[in-house]
């Protein structure tokens, strides 16, 4: 019997990290500029090239970040930021090999893999690592 009370105290004590992690998240724009730290913003492009991109973030309500090498393209919707969630899914159609201010992204959520969303993408911002002096 008691094993029960010990497994209780156990749980509690695993989930307060849990929780106090959870109230220290960062504002979606506090998120960008740490992810954006000591990187210089290039010239907006129109589209990128879908083979060279490595990985992609969605910062809640902001942006999705595409990673491409050391590059980070940041992409500010046009239209339905609102609805980005950092654990949403994004679906991308494309008609070709490059993803384009004119495209858009439909959200999906991951759990049960529903329609909660679409972006309509803005222009994508490369941004570098600055070069040491």
């Amino acid at each position: 019997m008691r094993l029960i009370p010990t497994l209780f105290i156990a749980a509690a004590l695993v989930a307060v990290p849990a929780a106090s992690s959870a109230r220290e998240k960062l504002a979606p724009e506090d998120q960008l500029a740490k992810l954006l730290k000591d990187r210089v913003a290039g010239e907006p492009q129109n589209c990128i090239t879908l083979s060279s991109i490595d990985s992609s973030q969605v910062i809640d309500k902001t942006a999705i970040v595409y990673r491409s090498g050391s590059t980070l393209w940041v992409n500010r919707p046009e239209g339905g930021a609102q609805s980005l969630d950092d654990d949403d899914i994004l679906v991308t159609k494309t008609t070709g090999n490059q993803l384009c201010s004119i495209d858009t992204v439909e959200l999906r959520d991951r759990s049960s893999r529903m329609y909660s969303g679409f972006v309509s993408l803005g222009k994508f911002v490369p941004y570098r690592r600055a070069k040491a002096e």
